[in-house]
């Protein structure tokens, strides 16, 4: 237990701002093993996020609450997967080889394909959620649990997704002094079961009140393979930045599905 302790907190430390205990470190060993607590980190950020939204709607709008609410997911976060997607538009919009690609991304400065898709990514994201939660009745406490779900299933989903690459392709990066190249080693059945089971429960729970929202696992998987297909065209395999544009992704793709499943299925 006290073991396992640890490897949460690393996998805490390694993806949030949360504070952890001081002797947590970014062992290599205890973070490649902490892939199996990432979507429970999206549990996290997601219920973060949803009390930022529940708060703020009590006293201003839902599109306020919703922009207010991703922000704090930002802050959580430290806007790590945020970062990963702008690098990942900035490199593969401006590189045409992989070694071109991957100086791009190591690059800290932002340049303009990075800047555009964040603007987009984040307008799609907060018109999305905010569809999404309007279809709810808020004012009943199961409209509520649904909200609080959709938050929780997206964003733990969209990290399984994100994970998964780990469990099928290789790292692209030969230098090993990369913060993400630890968790590019080999994993073993306990990370594949515990980050599925963390990944797939709160999209379940949301299921129970509409069946057909499990629908929504399919384009979001579609959308993952299509994304680690063109990693692996241009570089190889991925990096962090390329984990981290999978997740942003993957969570605008589950908010669409979402709507999609609701007003048409």
């Amino acid at each position: 237990m006290k073991k396992e302790l640890h490897i949460f907190f690393t996998c805490l430390m390694f993806y949030t701002r949360i504070p952890c205990p001081k002797n947590i470190d970014h062992n290599p060993d205890y973070l490649n093993k902490a892939t199996r607590y990432f979507p429970f980190i999206g549990w996290i950020v997601g219920s973060i996020s949803f009390l930022a939204f529940y708060i703020f709607a009590q006293f201003l709008s839902v599109e306020i609450a919703v922009i207010l609410a991703i922000i704090a997911s930002i802050l959580t976060t430290g806007a790590f997967h945020e970062d990963g997607f702008a690098d990942v538009c900035d490199g593969f919009g401006g590189g045409w080889t992989k070694e071109k690609i991957l100086l791009i991304m190591k690059d800290s400065a932002i340049g303009a394909y990075g800047a555009i898709g964040l603007v987009l990514l984040f307008l799609l994201k907060f018109k999305l959620l905010s569809e999404s939660i309007s279809l709810f009745q808020m004012e009943n406490p199961i409209g509520l649990l649904q909200v609080f779900l959709l938050f929780l299933s997206a964003h733990a989903l969209s990290r399984l997704a994100a994970i998964s690459i780990t469990f099928t392709h290789e790292y692209s990066r030969d230098d090993a002094t990369s913060k993400s190249k630890p968790i590019a080693k080999k994993h073993t059945w306990k990370e594949i079961l515990g980050s599925s089971i963390f990944g797939l429960l709160p999209l379940l729970a949301l299921s129970y009140f509409q069946y057909n929202f499990l629908l929504a696992i399919i384009p979001v998987f579609i959308t993952r393979y299509f994304l680690a297909r063109y990693f692996q065209k241009w570089i190889d395999g991925y990096t962090g930045d390329c984990l981290g544009a999978t997740q942003q992704v993957c969570e605008v793709v589950y908010y669409l599905s979402f709507l999609f499943i609701w007003k048409f299925i």
